[in-house]
Order: C-alpha cells, then structure tokens, then sequence
C-alpha cells in the first residue's frame, strides 16, 4: 500500500453514525454480566486467553508473568465500556481506549476511573485522533459494523507499531452464523435486536485479502465455538467466530 493509499485510508470515515447509536444506548449496562451485554462477559475469558497466548507467543516473554504488557503500549478499537481495555491495563500494558458512542466512553471513563486503572478513552474516527503507534492493537467483534472495512483496516495498520502485535475478532459469514448469531440470538434475547447485519459479517479470507492490502501478515485463526458442555471456547471451528493475529508483512514475504 503506498503511501498516499494509506493517507486516504487512514482520514476516511468509518463510523456508522446509526451503529454508534445503537450501542451508545446500551452504554449504561454495558458492565452487567447479566445484562444486554452478557455475551460479550461470556466472550471475554475467551479472547483473552488467544490475545495471552499471542503476547507470550510474539514477544517470547515468561508465560507465568502477571505482566506480560509491562512497558508496552495497548489499543484497544471499539472498546465499548472497556471490557477488554481493563484487563490489558492490569495485564500492564499503558491503555488507550478507542469507541465511535461517546455514551461509551463515558461509561469506561467512570467505571476505569472506579477500579483505579489509568486509561485513556478517546471517543471518534480513530484516523483523526493522533494517537501514533502501539506495541498490541485489538479489534473485537468491531469490523463488521464499520463503513469502510479496507479503510478501518488500514487504519488499524497505521496505529500498529513495527514490531507489534495486533489481534482482531468477528463473527464469519456462513449460514450457521446466520442461523445462531442473528436468528435464534435475538429472538432468544442473547443480544439486542439490530446488533448483528449477517451480510456484513467477514469470512477468514475476506478478512486475510483485508488485512495484506494494509501490509498485514495474518495469523492461523482459531474458531469461537459453543457447546453445552464447554461453553464458549477455543475451538478449529471457524462457523460461527473467529480470532487472528497480525504483523507488518515482513520484506521476505
């Protein structure tokens, strides 16, 4: 991607004003694992025991440290209340918090502020915000609710250090995501109606052609499974969700 692509890119808009209106209006429930955001509190555990392993993986640091984020700069894009942000701060990494619903923010804002951790919030278009560049950019269950994908991805591209990590979540587009993420999740009340729009969810090699146009190297994705005896879990089954990591393209590649 040259450097003008990336320019034009990364000043591109990608919010969905009616996106960021919805889960603006769940802001306040957002830290109620009981509450419309219960998923998300199931999800959790899940993601990040991927994103630990890709820290102990990437930077081959001690896997029994508490801190493995010590001195290293986190970005987490479409933090929502910040679900993910406070642990990533306790896992030691210095926090900055990206969200399109300003109600949001203001939600993580108080509750970080409750929990003494010391992160930064920033609410907009994350290519106008100057935040310059970060050791771990994560992206949960984000991507397929943006205007522009190409343009959010290189986005993410241009926050993402030379040497970093960047780890990225998102439903697939298959007809058993359809079926249980759309379908019976709303009807059953799992997640609000209007959350999920099936069409703009992402297959593994929409989101790996994605990510190489912004100069990306992609991971081996692990599924996002459920089952009743493990619940939500690692899984080979990318059907339903999956994670990544990603690098900048090596020179040799």
């Amino acid at each position: 991607m040259s450097d003008a692509t990336v320019s034009s890119a990364t000043n591109s808009v990608t919010i969905r004003p009616e996106e960021a209106e919805h889960f603006g209006k769940l802001a306040q429930d957002w830290w109620d694992p009981a509450g419309s955001s219960a998923m998300l509190h199931k999800l959790n555990p899940v993601r990040l025991a991927f994103i630990r392993e890709g820290i102990d993986m990437h930077w081959g640091g001690d896997i029994e440290s508490v801190k493995p984020l010590t001195a290293k700069r986190a970005l987490d894009v479409g933090c929502g209340a910040g679900l993910l942000c406070e642990p990533l701060a306790r896992l030691g990494a210095e926090v900055t918090g990206v969200d399109a619903a300003a109600e949001n923010v203001a939600a993580a804002t108080a509750h970080a502020a409750g929990s003494g951790l010391p992160i930064d919030y920033r609410h907009g278009e994350l290519g106008s915000l100057g935040l310059g560049h970060f050791d771990l950019v994560t992206n949960m269950e984000v991507i397929e609710h943006v205007e522009d994908k190409a343009a959010f991805v290189a986005q993410l591209a241009a926050h993402l250090a030379p040497e970093g990590l960047m780890v990225l979540s998102t439903p697939n587009r298959t007809l058993k995501s359809r079926t249980l993420l759309v379908g019976a999740a709303e009807a059953l009340g799992a997640v609000p109606k209007g959350t999920h729009h099936w069409e703009d969810f992402v297959t593994p090699d929409e989101l790996e052609s994605l990510l190489s146009d912004a100069g990306l190297t992609m991971g081996e994705p692990k599924g996002i499974a459920f089952s009743v005896g493990k619940g939500l879990h690692l899984s080979d089954d990318l059907s339903l969700n999956y994670i990544v990591t990603a690098r900048h393209r090596t020179q040799a590649e």
